[in-house]
């Protein structure tokens, strides 16, 4: 059996107000051409469908057109719920939908749902278990403590009594790490603080594969079988180095799993370009690139520039991020004034030293004459 492996689409999404709707139409119109080629049995989904809970009516249409090129090429879809979905919105039409071979977990109904699939080898379950947190699985279960995110994930694995000489898949969007070890993140997601929410890679022993989303770069955790996709998409400047992708994972008798990333194709790609403003403008940094692409800009010019986005704009017209990175802009570490220091030194004293930190430079004495004469007309205390 084959099955493809998708997550955090994050339809409806906007990075720095821009709206990323024409680049997913054209990265899941790219999914569905890997659907023709691959001829998967099957795919899956693994949350954040939407970027929010409450979703605009032009993503809901994106991914209804999305869902509907799945069902025609007569393929089961495995859909669950993630942390930015609305479970009881993305339940919408769910049994029927069940019957065309569309399965969504979106609200958690106090177990694992289970399809069984069948194939060349035999039979194969499916377990979706949408987002999950203590407290949903405390609702059904009250008399049992539940008090951590892996607690209430390994109770909920128990209580489904898996049989481990089958073949099992589990499709989950939960903060999944290795012993302590978190896997790599990204500015885009949003963790709870401190880590409380992760769950350790060994409560998923009894599955063959788990197709995991959350995190957005593609990663195993812990064994090859358990992994992140990542997201279709870069959604942050932290993301430039990934590699975006779908996962294959063809499944053949127990314990013979293979798996492949199939690359993806964005309309833009995101990345940081960083020299002189001259430089940047020279044709000799941009032939050959695509200067539609989403741009972080630093410059790193000493002279104050006037309206140094519009000057790259006019080559860079998808520029949504602006830093000067110069002498005056650096922060010197070693002369950071503690609060105790503040209050031992006069005003004088702390504007000089604010001076220095902003530019990099000392007050000249005409400077400093000027500066008196302020703070003496003001009636502070210089000294």
């Amino acid at each position: 059996m084959k099955l493809l492996h998708i997550s955090d689409l994050h339809i409806g999404k906007k990075f720095r107000e821009t709206d990323f709707t024409p680049d997913q139409i054209h990265i899941l119109n790219e999914v569905v051409e890997i659907v023709d080629t691959e001829k998967p049995d099957g795919i899956i989904i693994a949350g954040d469908v939407y970027d929010r809970s409450v979703p605009p009516a032009v993503a809901v249409n994106v991914f209804d057109d999305f869902i509907t090129k799945l069902e025609m090429r007569n393929i089961n879809v495995f859909i669950i719920s993630g942390n930015h979905d609305s479970p009881e919105r993305l339940n919408y039409g769910k049994e029927i939908l069940g019957k065309n071979r569309i399965y969504i977990a979106g609200t958690f109904k106090g177990e694992l749902e289970k399809i069984i699939l069948e194939d060349e080898y035999g039979t194969m379950n499916m377990y979706l278990l949408p987002y999950i947190k203590p407290s949903m699985v405390s609702n059904f279960h009250k008399d049992s403590i539940i008090d951590s995110y892996e607690a209430a994930a390994k109770f909920v694995i128990d209580a489904a009594h898996i049989d481990t000489s089958a073949r099992n898949i589990l499709a989950a969007h939960q903060f999944v790490t290795n012993a302590g070890v978190e896997p790599e993140k990204s500015e885009s997601e949003v963790l709870s603080i401190g880590g409380l929410d992760n769950i350790d890679v060994s409560v998923f022993e009894p599955f063959d594969y788990v197709a995991l989303g959350h995190i957005h770069g593609p990663q195993k955790i812990g064994r090859d079988t358990v992994r992140y996709c990542g997201t279709p998409l870069k959604y942050s400047f932290s993301e430039c180095n990934h590699k975006k992708s779908v996962t294959c994972v063809e499944i053949k008798e127990k314990g013979n799993i293979t798996i492949t990333q199939i690359p993806l194709h964005p309309i833009r790609d995101m990345r940081v370009i960083k020299d002189k403003l001259e430089n940047l403008l020279h044709d000799s940094k941009y032939i050959g690139k695509n200067c539609e692409d989403y741009i972080h800009a630093i410059i790193t010019d000493e002279e104050d520039i006037y309206d140094p986005i519009g000057k790259l704009r006019t080559v860079y017209p998808n520029i949504l991020l602006l830093e000067v990175e110069n002498a005056k802009t650096s922060i010197n570490e070693n002369s950071k004034s503690s609060a105790s220091d503040v209050e031992n030194k006069s005003p004088m004293d702390l504007f000089e030293e604010f001076y220095r930190n902003q530019n990099n430079v000392d007050l000249t004495d005409s400077q400093k004459k000027i500066m008196y004469e302020i703070f003496e007309e003001l009636g502070g205390d210089i000294d």
